[in-house]
């Protein structure tokens, strides 16, 4: 059964950097679109990054050259390495994954099939 756990979150300071993971089980990362979302209390999910299934990844001008996006295939884990962090980035961040194309190049948080419980991130001035 496919499963995402993350972990990493955690509370820094603006200007600080994290690095969130994401352990995959049940699939192979390779065959799937893998993207971060993130949400605050009361808004939808907002994407951040994603993998395609080429192993591109693409970014928002909101986290563009702060947020990099990468991927352990052995041990199926992707990561989110946060740098220059602001308080705009409190969040909780969640992985998702999707094995259908049309989803991943749509790339909205419904399309996306499969979620971890999320990890919160706490940004502070």
């Amino acid at each position: 059964q496919v499963q995402l756990v993350e972990s990493g979150g955690g509370s820094v300071q603006a200007g600080g950097s994290l690095r969130l993971s994401c352990a995959a089980s049940g699939f192979s990362i390779s065959d799937y679109c893998i993207a971060w979302f993130r949400q605050v209390s009361g808004k939808g999910r907002e994407g951040v990054a994603k993998m395609e299934f080429n192993g591109g990844t693409t970014y928002p001008d909101s986290v563009a050259g702060r947020f990099t996006m990468s991927a352990d295939y052995v041990e199926k884990i992707v990561y989110l390495h946060m740098n220059s962090l602001k308080p705009e980035d409190t969040a909780t961040y969640y992985c998702a994954a999707t094995a259908l194309r049309w989803a991943c190049n749509q790339g909205d948080a419904p399309a996306f099939t499969y979620w971890g419980q999320g990890t919160q991130v706490t940004v502070s001035s």
